[in-house]
């Protein structure tokens, strides 16, 4: 270990506690080390635009680079990458078909698909895209967007029917839409495809806006309510998880 390195890791660390920042006293104890060190060191972080010092208190705080970086990381991150981990974690628990999708032009997308031990035939493959109405990923999606864009998908698109299950009513439509907001979740029981049931999870970006939808697919006969009850805390952890990792935080 380089000492002066992580003595510069650890005075930004303290400093990124404190809102109101720290003065060299504070972190000389902190880091039992004179007040030259930690002069020196702050200095050099300072030019490098690491910590900055409030000209009115004198102390150090986080630097505006620390902005400049994480906005560099968070462009850099890849959706389908950083899910995989949470999604295999997903698959060890529960071995059914699972779908990570993205919204487009009033539909949704597969970008991965994970095909579980369990034999399940769907028209879903990585690259297809599928209608947001009527599949639990996409009315996740949904819940979660503006009420204009809502609407305006709706007129565009309408809610054509896809099987006797589909929700064609406007006003029932929204009230779904209301609910998966208030549950956190969204289902759909043959709502796509005749024998196939399926439950969401919404993930959401750095900015707190719904990015992409996690689900579990299944045959109904496999899928019951009390199926899905089990499955439902499980798949929401799942989409916190991959909300994390890419820069949400709840507060």
């Amino acid at each position: 270990m380089v000492k002066s390195v992580d003595r510069a890791l650890t005075i930004i660390s303290l400093v990124s506690e404190r809102k109101e920042g720290m003065g060299v006293t504070e972190l000389a104890s902190n880091l039992d080390l004179n007040k030259s060190s930690i002069f020196r060191l702050l200095s050099t972080l300072v030019e490098h635009g690491f910590i900055e010092q409030n000209p009115e208190t004198k102390k150090y705080k986080l630097g505006y680079k620390y902005l400049e970086l994480s906005s560099m990381l968070l462009e850099s991150i890849d959706l389908r990458t950083q899910a995989k981990p949470f999604l295999e974690e997903l698959e060890s628990h529960i071995n059914e078909v699972i779908h990570l999708t993205v919204y487009d032009q009033g539909e949704v997308i597969y970008i991965e698909k994970l095909e579980g031990s369990e034999t399940l035939r769907t028209h879903s493959q990585v690259g297809r895209r599928a209608p947001i109405h009527c599949t639990a990923v996409g009315k996740v999606i949904l819940a979660h967007l503006p009420l204009n864009e809502i609407v305006d998908m709706i007129d565009k698109h309408g809610l054509p029917k896809h099987t006797e299950q589909t929700i064609t009513d406007k006003e029932s439509f929204f009230k779904e839409l209301g609910k998966i907001r208030n549950e956190g979740i969204g289902t759909e029981v043959e709502e796509n495809e005749p024998g196939i049931t399926c439950i969401a999870a919404p993930i959401f970006d750095n900015r707190k806006k719904i990015t992409a939808a996690v689900s579990i697919s299944g045959p109904s006969i496999r899928m019951t309510e009390e199926r899905l009850a089990e499955i439902k805390p499980i798949i929401m952890d799942i989409g916190k998880k991959i909300s994390k990792r890419l820069g949400y935080t709840d507060n």
